[in-house]
């Protein structure tokens, strides 16, 4: 567990069985007696807790088997969405919301002395993503259901998943996740859903000519799956989830032989495959790892998939009316080649038909422009592991590149870069080309990455299929983003504008007209205070560090990487703290820098970047001269929970990443939806949030895709950025000559020297610019009339970017099941 109290901390008052209890109360008594095997004075806070979400999870399967029931009788088309994340949090406000049942649950436990909020705060978040790829999983898992359209979500049941982080002297230590220490209630275990998977091993010829694999080793995948209730109940959808168990769990003889380890190692071995999300991939043994894991989770999930078809349906040759299987990244493309293994070596398929059904069965949604988060694997390690996989890749790509030849336009440059094969130097097998060519659809997550893609990383394959790419703009389930997240916000903006954004997130647009009127802005006002103190309360309570409420809260949360810049963050605020100290007569706006998110394990330069942040705050924090004017935090062990404490409270968004690296973001969304203002970069969904909310209602800066393009093609010199800005220069000064780190006045040398010498994500080209805009902020601060207008604003304008809408767009344009 994380981000709470130990359960040995919490204790709740002796519950008071009420004269009359509810039906519900005592279906809870009895499902702490029978199911928890806890009489009612002896029961814990955990213990409520279980038995609470057991009793409600009677309610969902109810409707889970219905759904199931219709979606069968229908004869429907499925939606089968596989990603290696999803960070889908603690479940129990989420069931209750959707189901409309908080009061009556909350009014049971009261009768019974329980405090439903006290049991809530204890349930773990489920460590099964790391940032807005799997949260963006889980929105559209619950929009699925919402919007009635049958669907399971496919992932790995990380025991671990992805670490703990906790902050030893400023800097990120990684600590296994222990969320499934005490088992989890929600889920089902379907022994009857389980596969073998191989690795390994070698290909032989049989009589009829055709190939067959024989691995070298077999795991086996067994399914769990976890409801996923959609808004008011309509729909209970499916997550499932794989475990991994060693075909033979334990070498007997080896055993009673005195070789325990060897008795043990393919159970060892089987269970790497679900320990830890993420491997570190700096070495060797990593890479093979995290392949393992997603050929793993692939395998399985298609095996599924085809054998349900069967089942009910029949003939494999109709897959693809009755499947569509949505790709979430690169990390499960070797679907692709799974998939024709099956249909061409399971079920006896010409290659050409089985080629033409997987195109129809897949489409792969793309999350990044970056090349080295376009997964490449060694192609003698991804031979040695799947060799079946490699040969059925070859023959697609001699497909594919014959399909190409034919076209004047393709020249050996082009041919090269639409390739599945790699050859610039260490063959690899391109994973994103991979996906590409094998689905029908492919799409961005911003209107600016879906340009992107079509320019850079997939220009060739696009030119060879120039109807495949489309956009899908990325969106938030407001259930959770607002409703569960915000109830004070929620609750006024029913009384103002009525219900019906509750259905249809873009009611919220009604707001609009209450913009400007000051008792409406005094009571917005007033819920953003009461949840930044609420804010402070915890981070007090956690971290020792006492905030005003009253000071502005600048807020960036998200997964620490060089390109999101927040090292241009805590650059300026290294500037601005010279600023407050230099002239202390200036009107300066009170300003709290909240910082949250992980790094990657392996990853030197973003764990130094967290390093930086703690070591400025200390400095900071402790400077009498600015303590009511500037204050930082870095929160450690950042999740979906922080993140539902952290967004209501925060009055300004940084949304800064390098212009065209960004796919989407949709940390901005919810911040935007909670009332905070942008600051950020002509980058992802921030042109579209732009576009919605008014370009006078947020604050951008700094260069545009384009030009950062431009300037890096011209020829880019920091140094010269550097030297031409007399705060940028005396800021890195000062971390670089360890100011900031006197026990190690070095320890930042090297990263300050990058930025003079490459500065790949134009931190120093930006900065004066984010410098000009955030004493914007500060001017506009100190009008709060204009301030709360603009925020208003916000949460008016940016209604469209529901997941509800998102899931629509794809249901309609590519899976074609509305």
């Amino acid at each position: 567990m994380q981000d709470h109290p130990a359960l040995s901390d919490v204790t709740l008052p002796d519950p008071k069985p009420p004269a009359a209890p509810t039906p519900l109360a005592e279906r809870i008594v009895a499902s702490l007696t029978y199911r928890v095997g806890k009489d009612v004075r002896a029961a814990r806070p955990h213990d409520w807790l279980a038995a609470t979400i057991l009793t409600v999870r009677d309610q969902i399967i109810d409707r889970w088997m219905a759904s199931t029931r219709s979606a069968h009788g229908a004869g429907a088309k499925r939606v089968y969405y596989l990603s290696l994340e999803f960070l889908i949090g603690r479940l129990l406000r989420d069931a209750l919301t959707n189901l409309g049942m908080n009061e009556e649950v909350r009014e049971a436990l009261a009768s019974l002395g329980v405090d439903l909020a006290a049991i809530e705060e204890i349930e773990p978040d489920a460590a099964l993503g790391n940032g807005g790829l799997g949260r963006l999983a889980a929105c559209f898992m619950e929009s699925l259901a919402s919007l009635d359209l049958p669907a399971y979500g496919y992932g790995i049941r990380y025991v671990n998943g992805m670490f703990r982080q906790r902050i030893d002297d400023g800097w990120q230590v990684e600590l296994p996740e222990t969320w499934l220490a005490h088992g989890d209630p929600w889920e089902f275990e379907r022994r009857e859903s389980s596969y073998h998977i191989g690795f390994g091993g070698e290909v032989v010829s049989t009589d009829t000519g055709g190939a067959k694999w024989r691995p070298a080793e077999r795991v086996i995948a067994t399914a769990v799956d976890t409801p996923v209730v959609g808004w008011r109940g309509v729909r209970v959808n499916t997550l499932r989830l794989w475990t991994a168990q060693a075909v033979d769990p334990l070498k007997l003889e080896a055993f009673n032989a005195g070789d325990y380890a060897a008795a043990l190692a393919d159970s060892n071995r089987a269970e790497q495959l679900t320990r830890v999300l993420y491997p570190a991939d700096a070495h060797p043994a990593g890479q093979e790892l995290r392949l393992r894991q997603e050929y793993f989770f692939s395998s399985a999930s298609l095996q599924d998939v085809v054998r349900r078809h069967m089942q009910y349906f029949g003939d494999i040759r109709t897959l693809a009316d009755k499947a569509a299987i949505q790709l979430n990244d690169t990390h499960p493309a070797v679907s692709v080649a799974e998939l024709m293994r099956l249909l061409v070596d399971v079920h006896d398929l010409e290659f050409d038909e089985a080629w033409r059904i997987t195109q129809a069965t897949f489409g792969y949604t793309n999350h990044t422009l970056l090349p080295e988060a376009l997964e490449t694997w060694p192609l003698p390690m991804f031979e040695r592991l799947l060799p079946r996989h490699m040969q059925l890749i070859y023959a697609i790509n001699a497909r594919l590149l014959r399909e190409a030849r034919s076209r004047p336009w393709a020249d050996d440059r082009a041919i090269s870069a639409i390739s599945l094969i790699d050859e610039s130097g260490e063959r690899r097998v391109r994973m994103a080309n991979l996906a590409f060519a094998g689905a029908h659809s492919v799409n961005g997550v911003a209107a600016l990455h879906t340009r992107l893609m079509k320019q850079t990383v997939f220009a060739d394959l696009h030119r060879l299929y120039p109807e495949r790419i489309n956009n899908k703009t990325n969106g938030i389930t407001p259930r959770r983003w607002l409703q569960q997240c915000n109830p004070a916000l929620t609750g006024l903006l029913r009384e103002t504008i009525g219900d019906a954004f509750l259905d249809r997130t873009e009611a919220t647009s009604a707001l609009e007209a209450h913009a400007d009127e000051g008792d409406f802005q005094a009571r917005f006002a007033a819920v953003k205070r009461a949840n930044k103190a609420a804010l402070s309360d915890h981070i007090r309570r956690h971290i020792a560090v006492r905030l005003d409420p009253d000071a502005m809260f600048d807020v960036q949360i998200k997964r620490i990487h060089e390109y999101k810049r927040q090292l241009l963050n805590i650059v300026e605020t290294v500037a601005l703290y010279d600023d407050i100290r230099s002239h202390p007569e200036r009107d300066w706006a009170p300003r709290v820098k909240i910082f949250a998110g992980k790094a990657a394990s392996s990853y030197h330069n973003a764990k130094l970047i967290i390093k930086l942040a703690n070591d400025v705050a200390r400095r900071v924090n402790a400077d009498t001269s600015t303590q009511d004017l500037l204050k930082l935090v870095f929160v450690p062990n950042y999740n979906v929970s922080l993140a539902e404490r952290i967004v209501p409270a925060a009055d300004l968004s940084e949304q800064i990443s390098t212009a065209g690296m960004e796919a989407s973001g949709t940390g901005n969304m919810k911040l935007a939806l909670n009332g905070a203002l942008t600051i950020g970069t002509l980058d992802g969904a921030n042109i579209e949030i732009r576009d919605r909310v008014g370009p006078d209602n947020i604050f951008i800066f700094g260069l545009t895709a384009d030009e950062v393009a431009g300037r890096r093609q011209a020829g880019y010199h920091p140094a010269d950025c550097i030297a031409q800005s007399r705060e940028l220069s005396q800021a890195l000064t000062a971390i670089a000559s360890g100011v900031f780190s006197p026990d190690d006045p070095a320890r930042y040398s090297g990263l300050v020297a990058e930025l003079y010498n490459d500065d790949r994500f134009m931190l120093c080209a930006d900065f004066d610019a984010y410098t000009r805009a955030q004493r914007e902020v500060d001017a506009l601060w100190r009008t709060p009339a204009a301030w709360w207008s603009k925020a208003i604003r916000n949460t008016a304008g940016v209604g469209w970017f529901s997941s509800d809408r998102t899931i629509s767009e794809y249901a309609r344009d590519i899976w074609e099941v509305m």
